[in-house]
């Protein structure tokens, strides 16, 4: 008799099997019928589909079911191999034992037994041999058949990729000529050729539905309940009369301060020239890939760097200089989160990006006679792309942050989403505020205007009261009520209770309203409950400035921007002041520009191949290697926070008074 265990089966091969095993196998066993027991010993499933003929026509849309069913199939399959693989296995070592005790037989009933189990075993190992030869040529065939049909889908889907290229490339053409020629006949439009920006906007902006949102909350003026004004997804503020400007900076000082601007710096550049360039004949190829690592001529960029753009973000330092003044940390929490919102003011018309900086590239601002702050950057980090930057005030403040830009192109839009923390503390409190920034998307990349929008959550913390603000920034959508680029915010203690109420946009100003008293209201959508906040008169926390006469041919900067890229004397050699295509650029000269940015990106690609060398062969050496180290900023853990970031070192502005720039690379 043969064992009824003969080791793990597949459930589709275990009842034929069995059936084998425990019946004794006659010596006239015909040989015909092994062969067919071994074929429906491991038969595969029942039926392959009918379309696995490898004469079909190419098929356009591989469905995803059969797409799986393939792939189950061919599991099954090799589910079957491994299954004959274990049994040949057992019964190949059975007959190796039995063979093996024929050596030692001594009567001759001990043969006659063990020369039919020796016959029984070998019988057995022919079948499964048979049924693993069987299993390999199927699956052989499934895998052959299904692999001429996937290659005639990819072949199709090729196809129907460069079609669409085509056909989109077409389009953009067509799109210019149409541009041109409205720009060339500005006697059809009445209005002089300017379409306002609302009309851009209803003509070329891509929508998106308006988006659901966690329970929201509503605020009541406690002065006059019949005017309401809607603030946040779902979310209303409901107040009357106008706004209070107690907390508001003096708009004098503030004109003031943008005339004697005006008085000492430059208040224009260069007009932007007009060049034709065809956007998809250069951006079709990078799809889904990180923009630092593209090249790009100098069209696509505005005549400054990264690190003057970070810069630009203390447009609106006059916001910290008021805080520092504050007593109480809610209200001056307030004011820094109407700050970091300040700082997306300027890119509402800025769809142009920044040159990248080359490493080790610095960007000094000192503005100590007129803002009371001076202010260095550094390029720390090539790839990924990361800028350190530091700023101290004589008003009573330092501010500190290192930001690492990850940017994809995605078809239709672009997404910048900066990675890092921002740093502000007050030297009179101590208050150490911590908070990142949203993700700015530009839309309309191959047809349309071009439009930005920021999205997402900003989290403001006060580590030493432990004070909080969650500020959100609505993404635009042609189906919602709300107000374009809106922002809405609360500001609440360490125990979580809300003391005001933030609302306004991040292109124009920012409000708060003190809440007073709170409760929960009725069901909102989808049974959600809304928190009822009472709240005093809103106060105007910050407001932007009007933009230059002319902005629209001068990158549409504001007055700050317009005297970033001013030449200065004695700043380091690295400056971006110093750096040649930025500065032809800014002059209109974009052909010689174009010629020293490739210039200058690949003497940046040689020195990292040379210091990838380097550090290579210290690997191979067994010694250590540090790679580039910033010269003005070093990794340090933040006390407050726990991790790691570049901070200043100090030094920049002591070799500033010497004029001493020995230790600065030449990257120019």
């Amino acid at each position: 008799m043969i064992s009824a265990n003969q080791g793990h089966l597949d459930q589709r091969g275990a009842t034929r099997i069995k059936d084998l095993q425990t019946h004794p196998l006659q010596h006239g066993l015909n040989q015909v019928y092994l062969g067919k027991c071994a074929k429906e010993c491991l038969r595969p499933l029942a039926s392959e589909a009918t379309d696995d003929s490898g004469d079909e026509a190419p098929v356009p849309h591989p469905d995803r079911a059969l797409t799986q069913g393939a792939l189950k199939n061919l599991a099954s399959k090799l589910d079957d191999l491994s299954t004959c693989n274990e049994l040949i296995g057992k019964h190949g070592t059975a007959l190796q034992r039995s063979l093996s005790e024929l050596e030692d037989l001594r009567t001759a009933t001990d043969g006659t037994d063990k020369l039919k189990t020796v016959n029984e075993r070998a019988t057995l190992f022919r079948i499964t041999s048979n049924a693993m030869i069987n299993a390999c040529r199927d699956f052989l065939d499934v895998a052959e058949t299904h692999s001429r049909k996937w290659q005639r889908a990819l072949q199709y889907e090729r196809e129907q990729r460069h079609h669409l290229e085509e056909t989109i490339e077409q389009l953009a053409k067509q799109h210019n000529s149409l541009e041109r020629a409205w720009r060339e006949a500005p006697s059809t439009h009445p209005d002089g050729g300017e379409r306002t920006q609302e009309g851009d906007e209803n003509e070329d902006t891509e929508f998106f539905d308006a988006m659901e949102d966690s329970p929201a909350f509503i605020t009541v003026t406690a002065t006059d309940h019949t005017q309401h004004r809607r603030s946040g997804s779902n979310q209303s503020i409901m107040s009357g009369g106008l706004p209070n400007n107690e907390w508001s900076h003096d708009e004098k000082d503030a004109g003031s301060n943008n005339m004697q601007l005006r008085r000492v710096r430059r208040s224009r550049i260069p007009d932007k020239p007009n060049y034709s360039l065809n956007l998809w004949s250069i951006m079709k190829n990078c799809i889904g890939k990180e923009l630092s690592k593209i090249p790009m001529p100098v069209n696509f960029n505005e005549p400054l760097s990264m690190l003057q753009r970070l810069t630009e973000d203390l447009e609106y330092s006059d916001l910290l200089d008021r805080a520092a003044r504050c007593e109480s940390s809610l209200e001056q929490m307030c004011l820094v989160a109407a700050f970091s919102v300040s700082s997306y003011s300027t890119t509402i018309h800025r769809t142009a990006k920044p040159f990248n900086p080359l490493l080790g590239e610095t960007y000094e601002l000192d503005r100590l006679d007129d803002f009371g702050y001076r202010s260095i950057c550094e390029q720390v980090s090539h790839h990924p792309p990361a800028a350190a930057h530091h700023v101290t005030s004589q008003r009573g403040w330092t501010l500190w942050q290192e930001i690492t830009i990850d940017s994809k192109f995605r078809g239709k839009y672009i997404s910048v989403m900066p990675l890092g923390c921002i740093h502000l503390q007050f030297h009179s409190s101590g208050n150490h505020y911590v908070w990142g920034k949203v993700t700015s998307t530009v839309h309309n990349i191959i047809v349309g205007k071009l439009w930005i929008d920021q999205s997402g959550d900003i989290e403001i913390v006060n580590h030493r009261t432990k004070d909080t603000c969650h500020l959100k920034f609505v993404p635009y959508s042609y189906f919602s009520r709300d107000l374009p680029r809106k922002v809405t915010g609360v500001v609440a203690d360490s125990e979580g209770t809300a003391h005001h109420i933030l609302s306004g946009t991040w292109d124009e100003k920012m409000e708060s309203a003190k809440i007073v008293e709170s409760s929960r209201g009725c069901g909102g959508s989808e049974g959600k409950q809304k928190t009822v906040y009472q709240t005093l008169q809103p106060k105007l926390l910050w407001k932007k400035y009007p933009l230059p006469e002319n902005a629209e041919n001068m990158h549409f900067f504001s007055s700050l921007a317009l005297t970033l890229n001013e030449p200065e004397e004695g700043v380091a050699p690295t400056d971006s002041r110093l750096r040649p295509d930025q500065r032809l650029m800014e002059a209109g000269l974009w052909d010689e520009a174009n010629v020293h940015k490739q210039r200058l990106e690949e003497r940046q690609r040689l020195e990292r191949r040379k210091r990838e060398a380097q550090a290579t062969q210290a690997l191979e050496e067994g010694q250590d290697f540090e790679g580039f180290q910033p010269l003005w900023f070093e990794r340090r853990t933040d006390d407050s926070t726990g991790e790691s970031t570049y901070v200043y070192r100090g030094g920049y502005w002591e070799s500033k008074d010497r004029q001493d720039w020995s230790q600065c690379p030449d990257i120019f």
